[in-house]
């Protein structure tokens, strides 16, 4: 019969992946990555967290007799920015996400 896991052993294990984990959010909800869309005309600013923090359109993407261009350009610097975020976030998160399993924890 396989030897039982040690208990203390265990929630120890637990706590230091949960303070990794929190530092990772906190360090996530700092970084802050960038997309951008139309060679650069726009640009959006989000958190690794997934917030945005700003846009920035140049005045060349201005044209009053075409709003709908520019507000396309918008949501694809907004998607690739948050991409970004999504990938940094599972560089943060994916290792001890993937941890959990050590401690007989289904992957998050």
């Amino acid at each position: 019969m396989p030897a039982q896991p040690n208990m203390q052993q265990l929630m120890k294990q637990a706590q230091k992946m949960q303070q990794q984990m929190l530092s990772a959010q906190q360090e996530l909800a700092e970084t802050e990555v960038s997309g951008t869309a139309g060679g650069g005309l726009v640009t959006a600013t989000v958190t690794g967290a997934g917030e945005v923090r700003s846009v920035k359109i140049d005045p060349k993407a201005v044209d009053p007799d075409d709003v709908e261009s520019l507000e396309d350009l918008v949501v694809a610097a907004i998607r690739d920015a948050s991409r970004a975020a999504s990938e940094l976030a599972e560089q943060k998160m994916g290792p001890l996400t993937q941890g959990m399993g050590s401690l007989g924890l289904p992957g998050m």
